[in-house]
This record gives structure tokens, C-alpha cells and sequence, in this order.
């Protein structure tokens, strides 16, 4: 093999390299952070501006908003055990999730919209108390482990 053919052979494999190195870091930033176990009447998944009906068994990723109608409810499961339902007339956002499950921390914050969430925290809150939150219209609340229950009301 001349010298010309071994460099664009080495030129083409640090491409394809690059390109898999790309491909893999994008797919990473795009993990799954929870999945949806239940759905009853309509519900949707918002996803880069791209409306999906919601289906047992869909995944969600950050950044992902999660809208029920007047007949709604979605029940979801985090990696780290998170159990959030949600009621009617609900929008959440899935702003920020990080979990580490080799040493269970992490970090959570739901910006709450409008509507009823009903929480169970999982191993997020128990072993880093307070990096779990959900932020309303009004407050951004710390969950230090623990079940609890909020609802926003649409003021339009």
C-alpha cells in the first residue's frame, strides 16, 4: 500500500470515529430519565415542539413536557424510583434530571405549569436531600424525601 492510499485510509477511519464519537456523546445527552406506566384519557408528550399522545410504556427525556387534558392522568416512573402522577388540566416540564446509579445522587427539577402532581420521592431526595425540586408559577419547593401533593391553578 503506497503512502497516499494509508492516508486516506487513516483520514476515513478518523472520520468514521469522529463521526460514532458524535453520534454517541448527542445519543447520551438524549438519555431516557423516566417511563410512563399509566395513562388514562388524553395525555400528551411535548418534545422539541413536536406533540405525541402518551402511551404506557413511552420513554421521557429531559426537557420533555407532559400535558393532560380535562379527562387526563399519567402516572410516570424515574430511574431513580421518582413516582409522579399527574391529574386533569396538568403541564410539566421535565427541565432538568441528572442521576448517577452507581452512587445514587443526582440531581431534579419539574417546573410545574399548571394542574396536580401527586410525588413519592425516590433515591434522588434520599440520598442528596434538597436536589430535588419543583418549581411553580409562585415557589420553588425542596423535597427532602417524602410523599406530597401540589396543585396549580391556571389563572387564565
Amino acid at each position: 500500500m503506497n503512502s497516499a492510499n494509508r492516508r486516506r485510509r487513516i483520514a476515513s477511519l478518523a472520520s468514521i470515529v469522529t463521526l460514532l464519537l458524535l453520534i454517541s456523546a448527542a445519543h447520551a445527552d438524549n438519555s431516557q430519565v423516566a417511563q410512563i406506566k399509566t395513562v388514562s384519557g388524553q395525555a400528551e408528550i411535548v418534545r422539541n415542539g413536536a406533540r405525541t399522545p402518551a402511551r404506557v410504556g413511552d420513554p421521557l427525556f429531559e426537557k420533555d413536557t407532559i400535558e393532560t387534558g380535562g379527562d387526563g392522568s399519567i402516572g410516570i416512573t424515574f430511574i431513580d424510583n421518582t413516582v409522579m402522577s399527574s391529574g386533569p388540566d396538568s403541564q410539566i416540564v421535565l427541565e432538568d434530571y441528572k442521576f448517577n446509579s452507581s452512587n445514587f445522587t443526582g440531581s431534579m427539577l419539574t417546573d410545574m405549569n399548571r394542574g396536580t402532581v401527586s410525588m413519592i420521592s425516590g433515591d434522588i431526595a434520599r440520598s442528596t436531600p434538597g436536589a430535588m425540586k419543583v418549581k411553580t408559577p409562585t415557589a420553588i419547593l425542596g423535597v427532602r424525601g417524602t410523599r406530597f401533593v401540589i396543585e396549580v391553578k391556571d389563572n387564565h
